[in-house]
């Protein structure tokens, strides 16, 4: 007599029984996002170290609405990737205030970037 081990079927719907799987798989796909811009910045500095008439070319290609809309998206999944981050350092970390920190930090270089970009 053999003993057959139970195998629990996985439907390709499982990430919809329930929001925190939902949530849990949209952070993982948004590092695609982020991973591409990270590949963008890196053509970017190759452009520029190739010169003024290659800069040029990269910087009308990111005025491209195609190329616009990939920031909005990049930075949306950012936010929500940061944000999520933010919230589960304190479950690693148990002090309350360490959430807040990484929030105004956040905010502090935010604003300096944004002040930087205005000045320039």
């Amino acid at each position: 007599m053999s003993r057959k081990p139970y195998a629990r079927e996985i439907s390709s719907e499982w990430i919809f029984r329930h929001p925190r799987y939902l949530r849990y798989m949209v952070r993982e796909f948004s590092c695609l996002f982020i991973g591409g811009y990270a590949l963008l910045m890196v053509v970017g500095l190759m452009r520029l170290s190739q010169g003024p008439a290659a800069w040029e070319g990269f910087l009308q290609a990111l005025q491209a609405p195609a190329s616009i809309a990939f920031h909005l998206v990049a930075l949306a999944f950012s936010i929500y990737h940061s944000v999520t981050w933010f919230n589960l350092t304190p479950k690693a970390i148990p002090l309350p205030f360490i959430s807040a920190a990484h929030y105004a930090g956040w905010a502090a270089l935010s604003i300096a970037l944004l002040w930087m970009a205005g000045v320039s």
